[in-house]
């Protein structure tokens, strides 16, 4: 095992440590006491943000650089509320993704990406198939101009809660507790999807072939 990739582990475990007590549930009595104690549950040496009191799922004061503060400029909570859900969403797709081609192998008529580092499969099928990338922008841009909609509308009228797209094809009982699943587990999409690509930059491995051989 090479310095580099043993330091590398070892800065991916630092990380997931320290963000282990920014996934912890927030309780009742935890909410009761940010507010009274104003100090952060997350960063205890640090005074509780304001803006978060706990009544989010997954909010447990976790704002070192102080961005649920900011107001004047559109990027209030709501929207980053918003933001967060979207990434943590898309990262769970890229991940299931990622693995998924790298396990099974590709769809057929597109670069085999079986075994192979994700990064470098990208561009393979940007190299064949550029007309899909541009039209994924192209689909994107709708989607992103449909959110940017909703959620300027949402905060607006304080009808909407942030990330309800009313997309429940399942019919699931949308619970706190669910709400609480889906957030963490987009952190962590979102930790596992940075991890992937750095990986596939610096070692042009795939993420299994990292993950269990370790090369």
């Amino acid at each position: 095992i090479s310095v580099e990739f043993a330091m590398m582990k070892i800065c991916a475990l630092v990380i997931a440590l320290a963000s282990v007590q920014a996934f912890v549930p927030v309780s009742n009595t935890a909410r009761s006491s940010l507010l009274l104690n104003a100090k952060s549950q997350a960063i205890p040496f640090l005074d509780a943000p304001p803006a978060l009191d706990g009544s989010m799922a997954g909010d447990v004061g976790f704002d070192p650089l102080g961005l649920s503060g900011i107001t004047g400029i559109g990027a209030d909570l709501y929207w980053m509320r918003e933001a967060e859900l979207k990434h943590a969403r898309v990262a769970m797709l890229a991940v299931t993704g990622a693995i998924f081609v790298e396990g099974c192998g590709s769809l057929p008529g597109w670069p085999e990406g079986y075994g192979k580092s994700q990064t470098d499969v990208f561009w393979d099928v940007w190299a064949e198939k550029p007309n899909a990338i541009v039209a994924a922008i192209c689909f994107f841009t709708v989607v992103e101009l449909i959110s940017g909609v909703a959620t300027t509308a949402g905060r607006e009228s304080g009808l909407r809660e942030p990330g309800d797209f009313m997309f429940n094809p399942l019919q699931f009982k949308v619970t706190d507790e669910l709400r609480m699943k889906e957030i963490l587990n987009g952190r962590l999409a979102m930790i596992a999807a940075a991890g992937i690509i750095l990986q596939g930059m610096t070692t042009h491995n795939g993420a299994l072939h990292n993950l269990f051989l370790g090369e």
